[in-house]
């Protein structure tokens, strides 16, 4: 499916996205976690996707949706009309602006409850909280021995519901990390029973626990990366896994056409510092995107870009606006041939993963650097007409 957009390109770079990749991928998710309910992490603009796309396309197929500061809560709200999970406690000042947006407070101290429930309104729909559970994360969090206090303070106080009890996990790659971690996140759930208050729904599961079964899908996941098409290459996936994590369908694609050619004679240099030398005739495609829209100056040495299905060298340093390729031995191309620096053309892709090792980085920077500057095409859903 070619992707289309409603409103002409002002530049010749361009990030596609592909919508029904991400609603494919909820439905590999499911077949993992079985009836744990499902809510994506669409915080940092979706990292990178867009949630102004992102959100309505998931929000029908998902039981909620997580995101990670109260700017992102309140620009999602009037975009779907399901759940809303933050995930950080939000300052005591911005209590009341958390109350009236309508969206499920994370609380990791006594005192963050009692903000919302200082900001609460008597009458008003009682509030959603979910208490955070520190169990080695160290990045804030109730210990185990602390939850029982604060859940009943929720419970007691009609203008609260206490809707979740959650936590994160540091390392889901290495499982004795993980199994100590569940342990800890076990105690406060065995705190909340021995002190007879209820036990709301529990969630600590994230992309790599779901695919390596390091810890429980419990009643809830909230998985990332996958959601994108994406998981950790050194992820030690679980072999009744395994099939599932294959069908993922990476939903970003970075593209761009040529702005300029140039012929460099032998001996002469491309890019800032001069640090590529031509050993030979050169002939060099200058594509409009650079460090300034997230295509990082540290692709550099080794990135490499697609065109007609083969993979070609990205030469000279990475600037601003720019990166040059050496198509030298792929004469004929003009204006409108399409290269690829991050997806699939043909048989031959660039990866996520790819341009992290690159990097020296990970695939979560990689996708949300993308910065705002390049256009977003988008794949629409099926029976739904294109967006941009």
């Amino acid at each position: 499916m070619s992707a289309t957009s409603a409103a002409p390109l002002h530049r010749g770079a361009w990030l596609e996205i592909d919508l029904e990749a991400m609603v494919q991928n909820i439905g590999v998710i499911r077949s993992v976690v079985g009836p744990a309910a499902v809510a994506p992490v669409v915080k940092a603009d979706a990292y990178g996707h867009g949630v102004e796309a992102v959100g309505p396309a998931l929000a029908p197929h998902v039981e909620a949706l997580c995101v990670a500061t109260l700017d992102e809560a309140i620009a999602l709200r009037p975009r779907v009309e399901g759940r809303i999970l933050l995930l950080y406690p939000v300052p005591a000042a911005a209590a009341a602006d958390a109350v009236a947006a309508d969206v499920e407070l994370t609380v990791m101290s006594a005192a963050d409850l009692e903000a919302i429930r200082a900001a609460a309104p008597p009458g008003g729909p009682p509030v959603r909280v979910h208490i955070g559970v520190e169990t080695g994360m160290g990045r804030g969090g109730l210990l185990p021995e602390s939850v029982p206090a604060v859940a009943a303070a929720a419970v007691a106080d009609r203008r609260i519901v206490l809707a979740g009890l959650w936590s994160h996990l540091h390392s889901p790659e290495d499982p004795p990390s993980s199994d100590a971690q569940v342990l800890h996140f076990e105690a406060a759930v065995t705190a909340l029973h021995e002190a007879g208050l209820p036990i709301p729904p529990r969630h600590i599961a994230a992309s790599g626990g779901i695919f390596t079964h390091d810890e429980p899908s419990l009643d809830l996941v909230r998985p990332g990366i996958a959601v994108y098409g994406v998981l950790d290459a050194d992820l030690p996936i679980a072999p009744d896994a395994l099939e599932a994590a294959k069908r993922l369908r990476p939903a970003m694609s970075l593209k761009a056409r040529p702005a300029a050619f140039s012929d460099v004679p032998a001996g002469g240099t491309v890019g800032y510092g001069g640090t590529w030398r031509a050993e030979r005739a050169t002939r060099i495609a200058v594509l409009p995107v650079g460090y300034g829209d997230g295509y990082l100056r540290s692709s550099q040495p080794g990135a490499m870009a697609l065109v007609r299905g083969r993979r070609i060298a990205i030469v000279g340093r990475v600037s601003m606006d720019a990166v040059t390729v050496d198509v030298t031995d792929l004469p004929g191309l003009d204006y409108g041939e399409e290269f690829v620096l991050l997806g699939r053309q043909g048989a031959e892709s660039i990866t996520v993963g790819e341009l992290a090792r690159q990097r020296n980085t990970i695939a979560w920077e990689v996708l949300t650097g993308m910065a705002r500057r390049l256009d977003r095409v988008y794949h629409p859903l099926a029976g739904q007409p294109p967006r941009d």
